[in-house]
């Protein structure tokens, strides 16, 4: 099967320009200077101590207090001016796939691209580890242009690599070091296409404990459903390992796509665990739609208050005052970037 010509490669300066006059532009008048609403960040300091009231932020309930006097209590911060973002990338082998002309590592690349322009514009520092096969380079939290095209730059460099047979790829890894390296509480976007050996959600989970973390979901709708086109071969882009499959044979893509359903229902069960707002990315999605869907998302989720981690017998306390929701305290936010 013949494949589509690639469009000629961006330098990270020419990326970043085209971003700033296509999606950051309208990305600005659309959010209309709210641009808090993606992110919630900042170094807080505990600044006081009150009793809860309809529509505050049940995570930021004081449990101990609050089972000491039997009244909901909620902590009170002073945000810093400044926020700290990091971007925890995965460029292992399986963000290199793409059924059209974009792949998985592009859009990461020009999501990233997005975000930490919009940051920096506005005073605040970003940070990023990236991984491969396994984390090959810490970018310091730092403000300004500069240090978005040496974020790009580094992505950039990792499509220049050869590929290297490996094993699965080990999120847990990346999240991991993660831990040990962002002391700040800050904003983390995790962008990953999650395709990796189990147990990534419970490091996922411990960096919630003192970051706000958003998981930013890659995916290219060929991992959901595979057309009839005859003989096919299929490479583990993360083993190398290949297998000739014949698409024609309808047995075979129903259990495909069964597969393909089993893998979205642990993901998003793992992603629910980890308590984390989700934002997914399709190869074929628009950017800036995507953005602004999540963006409203996540109003409404702040308007719900939809917090976890409060001890069994205090649950009926934590919801005194509080809308219900649909979705439970855990589960992530799950906007419909994508018709399937």
């Amino acid at each position: 099967m013949a494949t589509p010509q690639s469009p000629p490669r961006e330098t990270s300066d020419q990326l970043l320009r085209r971003l700033e006059w296509t999606v950051l532009r309208r990305l600005d008048g659309q959010l209309q200077g709210n641009h808090r609403t993606l992110w919630r960040g900042g170094g807080l300091d505990l600044a006081d101590l009150r009793e809860y009231q309809h529509h505050d932020d049940v995570r930021h309930i004081d449990w101990n207090v609050t089972a000491r006097l039997q009244v909901p209590h909620v902590r009170q911060f002073t945000e810093d001016r400044e926020l700290s973002a990091w971007f925890l990338i995965d460029l292992s082998g399986s963000v290199d796939f793409g059924s059209n002309l974009q792949t998985k590592r592009r859009v990461a690349r020009e999501f990233v691209g997005v975000l930490a322009r919009l940051l920096t514009r506005h005073g605040n520092r970003v940070g990023a580890l990236l991984y491969g096969d396994k984390v090959e380079a810490v970018l310091p939290a730092r403000g300004g242009r500069g240090q978005v095209l040496q974020l790009l730059q580094l992505i950039d460099k990792g499509s220049e690599q050869p590929p290297r047979r490996q094993q699965a790829t080990q999120l847990g890894q990346l999240l991991q070091s993660a831990l040990q390296i962002i002391k700040r509480r800050s904003s983390i976007f995790v962008v990953s296409d999650f395709i990796s050996a189990p147990g990534w959600h419970e490091g996922l989970g411990r960096l919630t404990l003192r970051h706000e973390v958003t998981a930013v979901r890659l995916f290219d709708p060929l991992e959901m459903d595979l057309p009839d086109i005859g003989l096919l071969t299929m490479r583990d882009a993360e083993t190398g390992d290949e297998l000739v499959v014949d698409t024609s044979d309808r047995g075979f893509r129903r259990r495909y796509a069964a597969a393909a359903e089993r893998r979205e229902a642990e993901l998003r069960e793992a992603l629910g665990r980890a308590g984390v707002d989700t934002l997914e990315l399709a190869t074929n999605d628009d950017l800036l739609d995507s953005i602004l869907r999540f963006a409203e998302l996540r109003k409404q989720r702040s308007r719900l208050s939809a917090g976890g981690g409060a001890p069994a017998h205090l649950q009926s306390l934590a919801a005194v005052g509080r809308p219900s929701a649909n979705h439970s305290a855990s589960s992530s936010v799950m906007p419909p970037a994508t018709a399937r």
